[in-house]
């Protein structure tokens, strides 16, 4: 890892910054419930300059935005773990990857893992975190399938995008789910959504990420919405923030369980997964 790599403000990899403090700020406030040893060491080696979220990073709401990253990656290691079992030679593909090392927590010593982002992404990864032994990082756009040709998922694949489907179109994520059925028979891909509410409370974000056409992003009100997706998979879905964990940590104030429950409820945040034929 270099001694320090530099990010420039309002390039692509900027966009990095955000998930990897609020993994980073997640396992430091709360420690029992979440535990991310790679976001503080990689931070470390970042010449970024911090100070704006080091004062946000003292709100209570700006915590429970950590928070959620840190529910997130939780939930996508739970469905990793889960078909590990089953499937203990598998591909694991972080689709929109960025920074973050959720293949690596799941890691059974015996699965292929894999990394894809848009070039200058992987060009930061590859300085800060660079691949080891069955590890690739791939550079690519999600929307051109080409990147699949560099997957073994000939014993079997899961494929986990943590907020990502969110900045996809309906026939984007549609194409992209269809395409993974048709060439990885027997995988399971795993993903976040909400519904519009959560969009419109996303305006902010898609603003600062260039999306003026932020109202063809994907929304999904229903889960009955994706099911048409791919005929024959099998699809079920979760709450995002208690879905899968009870956010069981002395540090998580009553104010953070009535925001998660309402992220669940009103904001329709899920965790969709999608088991293929």
């Amino acid at each position: 890892m270099p001694e320090t790599f530099k990010i420039e403000p309002g390039s692509v990899q900027e966009t990095l910054i955000i998930p990897l403090y609020g993994r980073k700020l997640c396992a430091e406030v709360f420690p029992s419930l979440y535990t991310d040893k790679s976001a503080k060491e990689v931070c470390s080696h970042i010449d970024y300059d911090f100070a704006e979220m080091d004062k946000q990073a003292k709100s209570s709401f700006w915590r429970f935005g950590a928070l959620e990253a840190a529910m997130r990656q939780l939930d996508m290691e739970w469905e990793i773990r889960d078909y590990l079992f089953s499937h203990p030679n598998a591909a694991v593909v972080n689709m929109g990857c960025g920074l973050d090392q959720t293949g690596r927590a799941c890691d059974n010593g015996t699965c292929l893992i894999y990394n894809v982002d848009l070039p200058d992404i992987i060009e930061a990864r590859e300085e800060l975190c660079p691949a080891f032994e069955r590890e690739l990082n791939i550079a690519g756009d999600l929307n051109d399938f080409t990147w699949m040709d560099g997957i073994d998922g000939s014993n079997g694949a899961v494929f986990f995008a943590a907020g990502v489907f969110c900045y996809l179109t309906f026939d984007q994520a549609k194409a992209l789910a269809a395409k993974l059925a048709v060439r990885f028979p027997g995988g399971k891909l795993v993903f976040d959504i909400f519904g519009r509410l959560g969009k419109k409370l996303m305006r902010k974000t898609f603003k600062n990420f260039g999306m003026e056409n932020f109202d063809d992003c994907l929304s999904v009100e229903d889960i009955s919405e994706v099911e048409g997706w791919v005929p024959t998979a099998r699809v079920s879905s979760r709450g995002y923030m208690l879905g899968y964990h009870d956010m069981d940590d002395p540090a998580v104030t009553c104010l953070h369980r009535f925001l998660a429950r309402r992220c669940d409820g009103a904001v329709k945040m899920r965790i969709v997964r999608m088991d293929f034929a």
